[in-house]
């Protein structure tokens, strides 16, 4: 595999960085450790430029180019939290905070992106400007959207943005991408439910809230079997249910919550339409009232076409044609580098992590044989699009 030699002998060390970051995870915007490690290593690497509290914890490093004449600027960006696991690794560098784990591999991906910009201001063999992102609170709390609102892309410039994100299950070397809708939105119901209660012996005195909610659960399931056309994707799964204290008393109320995602804006706003008809109406069949609170959060990921096309041929430089999947089947799962994507072009790439627990499992590591993969494909990316000439 045609990685850059220089990654070889600097594996060892970037491996450590990212065994520190494992054992010292930080959950949404609290990554104060982190982003300090972060910000103190490309202070030492010599980078241009260092802005920290961009999105409240964000870090953001500016290296130029031999030459800056192109006027090209590019971002790469990498996420730094993790998630309330209790790790079950048993490594000797797993998590030293109970409760809290890397179980998706930001520890690595921080990691990789601090190998390139280790890389990246030792040669600068490029012309232009690379934008170093490194993001809090992926998980769940939209960190993107907030380094955004506090302007990282009108402050630093950027022109075009890239993301990698490590893939369980396919062999380290192998690059997965598409262009279009590669991750779904990522949005949270809320279901409030109100009937009467009362004695549990006693039901025909009560509107019961739990059987309510029993039906309002299948029903929901509709809007996948028979609104949304068959070819296309949507997921709706009812994930808490919440009613009652004991066993003798029907309770007044019950509150379901849950998530919906989708690939398609058009599906998207089917699925929200469909909820706030049939939740209310199934309440209202059986003498109770219910409400729907609908959350957009993560957007669609989409990459864009000329994006993608440059990232595969990158990907196909590092690790050859065979082992670069272009049309891999696009995931129901979440990604907050959408917001990026809204914002400028770019494309996310999915990188092999081998055979590997699945991510958000507590048994789940990062591979280290994928960091000089990682970091190839981001140096040859810089590169690449901004030749030094």
């Amino acid at each position: 595999m045609p990685i850059i030699n220089r990654f070889a002998d600097l594996s060892e060390e970037i491996t450590e960085w990212r065994r520190d970051i494992h054992a010292h995870p930080e959950l949404l915007y609290d990554t104060h450790r982190t982003s300090e490690v972060v910000a103190d290593k490309l202070k030492a690497f010599g980078v241009d430029e260092i802005a920290t509290g961009i999105g409240r914890t964000g870090v953001v490093g500016v290296i130029k180019g031999r030459n800056t004449g192109s006027g090209k600027v590019i971002g790469l960006r990498a996420d730094m939290d993790a998630l309330p696991l209790d790790e079950i690794t048993g490594k000797p560098y797993a998590s030293t905070v109970p409760g809290k784990m890397h179980a998706c591999g930001h520890d690595g991906h921080t990691a990789m992106l601090l190998g390139a910009a280790k890389y990246l201001s030792e040669t600068r063999n490029f012309d232009g400007t690379v934008v170093v992102i490194f993001q809090p609170a992926e998980e769940g709390g939209a960190g993107a959207k907030a380094m955004i609102e506090d302007g990282l892309m009108d402050r630093f410039g950027i022109q075009e943005v890239y993301g990698m994100h490590n893939m369980p299950g396919a062999p380290v070397g192998t690059f997965h991408i598409r262009p279009g809708s590669i991750m779904a939105a990522a949005d949270r119901i809320q279901i409030d439910i109100e009937g009467v209660g009362g004695h549990a012996a006693k039901p025909n005195d009560v509107v019961d809230t739990i059987l309510v909610g029993s039906h309002i659960v299948q029903a929901v399931q509709s809007i996948a079997s028979r609104n949304v056309d068959p070819l296309k994707s949507v997921v709706v799964s009812i994930t808490t249910f919440n009613a009652g204290f004991t066993d003798n008393v029907i309770p007044q109320t019950a509150v379901l919550r849950g998530t919906v995602r989708t690939l398609d804006a058009d599906v998207r706003d089917l699925a929200e339409k469909r909820l706030k008809e049939i939740v209310p109406t199934i309440a209202a069949a059986f003498g109770a009232k219910a409400s729907v609170n609908y959350i957009r959060d993560y957007p669609i990921t989409v990459n864009h076409e000329a994006q993608t096309d440059f990232a595969v041929g990158i990907a196909r430089d590092i690790a050859g044609s065979d082992n670069v999947v272009t049309d891999v089947a696009p995931t129901m799962g979440g990604e907050d580098f959408s917001f990026m994507l809204q914002e400028r072009p770019g494309a996310f790439i999915f990188a092999g992590n081998g055979d590997s627990a699945m991510l958000h499992h507590p048994a789940y590591d990062f591979n280290d044989e994928l960091i000089p993969v990682g970091c190839s494909y981001w140096v040859k990316l810089v590169e690449t699009a901004m030749p030094a000439g």
